[in-house]
């Protein structure tokens, strides 16, 4: 392996070359736009062998993707924000059109009022498209990741997209050591991608996306939930092999971080899992006992995993960098959701927290924990939104 000082968004860059996507559709948006143009200076040095695609929007580069993957092509882009939600009709059809495509999504906030900083509500605006979503707290975690969603997505039982997700700046622009894995172990790691059906007009005169009728529909939908359902089992799996190969495990779908005698455990997602475990060290030194539940995989969901939680745990406090304008946020609904039927359940609270990049710092976090070890002595308002100016509260 080689290791290198590089930013998140090189780190997804490196992540794609050394997966050895075959075409990369490239459109510009802050704060992703290193990623396209590193890939661009690769394969404009002979480092990476790919087609490289300059396209007119984000819209037409999830098109090429899907096409190029139809066509058995290994394809990648970037995107953020507004560039995302442009992409959601493509997002859409490349689910359903079983193409695993891999892209690396950095969270911003979306306008109105315009924004570059960091939130989650780009991607979760995006959970019910069919994509896998993995969210990663480090850089090395970012090129781990990309080359873990290409094994997961390609398996021919699963054919589903991927969406690698970092924070905007946290991650995108700032450096860390980051392990690049040799081009023969990664190779080892992943087969070269084989799909069963491919466009091959000369060969195999297959139909792609056309109409279908009512009689037929929802069974591709329901083969798609059933591919969906299959990934939490591969991710856990890939998981373990790539600690055995690479030396790196990441919890598979969600890491437990000192919460096996915790009194209240925070779930999360993103790099503010970081400053999280930082805050529960240094409160366990005063004797509250806290812990840290980071959400890797949003979708699939790993419902599994929560509800061993909740019934190890006495309080959960939900953190959300997002709303959905529903009831709370998309991962204290899923989490609520998924302990719904459960007897014993914690109690439990959704904090609606750093959205549009406000700071998640230390003395903030701990304000959370400590509120969430109050659940315990029936203190439980079930949402807040934290850190809102004339909202009083924490």
């Amino acid at each position: 392996m080689v290791k290198k000082v590089i930013t998140g968004n090189y780190s997804a860059a490196y992540g794609a070359k050394v997966a050895r996507a075959d075409v990369i559709a490239a459109y510009p948006i802050t704060p992703q736009t290193q990623i396209v143009e590193k890939l661009a200076s690769m394969v404009a040095e002979g480092e990476l062998d790919a087609t490289f695609i300059n396209v007119e929007s984000e819209h037409s580069a999830m098109t090429a993707c899907i096409s190029a993957s139809q066509a058995g092509a290994r394809s990648f882009t970037a995107t953020s924000s507004h560039g995302l939600l442009l992409m959601h009709e493509m997002l859409i059809w490349a689910a359903g059109a079983r193409t695993p495509v891999v892209m690396a999504n950095i969270n911003r906030a979306n306008g109105p009022p315009w924004s570059v900083w960091a939130d989650q509500g780009d991607s979760i605006a995006q959970r019910d498209t069919g994509w896998m979503q993995f969210y990663c707290e480090s850089n090395q975690e970012v090129l781990d990741t990309m080359i873990q969603a290409y094994k997961i997505g390609e398996a021919r039982d699963v054919m589903l997209p991927a969406m690698v997700v970092m924070d905007a700046f946290i991650l995108s622009h700032t450096s860390e050591p980051v392990d690049i894995p040799d081009q023969e172990m990664v190779d080892g790691f992943l087969p070269k991608f084989d799909p069963e059906y491919r466009v091959a007009p000369e060969t195999q005169p297959y139909g792609f996306g056309s109409l279908v009728m009512p009689d037929w529909y929802m069974e591709f939908r329901y083969k798609i939930a059933e591919a969906m359902d299959l990934t939490r089992e591969r991710i856990r799996k890939v998981d373990k092999e790539f600690e055995e190969t690479f030396g790196r495990s990441y919890g598979g779908l969600i890491e437990f971080y000192k919460c096996e005698d915790a009194d209240a455990v925070l779930l999360l997602a993103g790099t503010v899992a970081s400053t999280a475990k930082e805050v529960a060290d240094e409160m366990r030194k005063k004797g509250k006992k806290v812990g840290v539940a980071r959400l890797r995989s949003f979708r699939p969901f790993p419902y599994e995993e929560v509800r061993k939680l909740a019934a190890a745990v006495p309080a959960i406090g939900i953190l959300d960098k997002s709303f959905t304008f529903g009831y709370g946020g998309a991962f204290a609904c899923e989490v609520q959701g998924a302990l719904y039927h459960c007897r014993d359940k914690p109690a439990i609270k959704n904090y609606i927290a750093g959205i549009g990049g406000r700071d998640l710092t230390p003395e903030v976090l701990e304000k959370i924990f400590n509120d969430a070890l109050n659940l315990r002595k029936g203190k439980h308002a079930e949402i807040e939104w934290v850190g809102v100016r004339g909202l009083g509260g924490l």
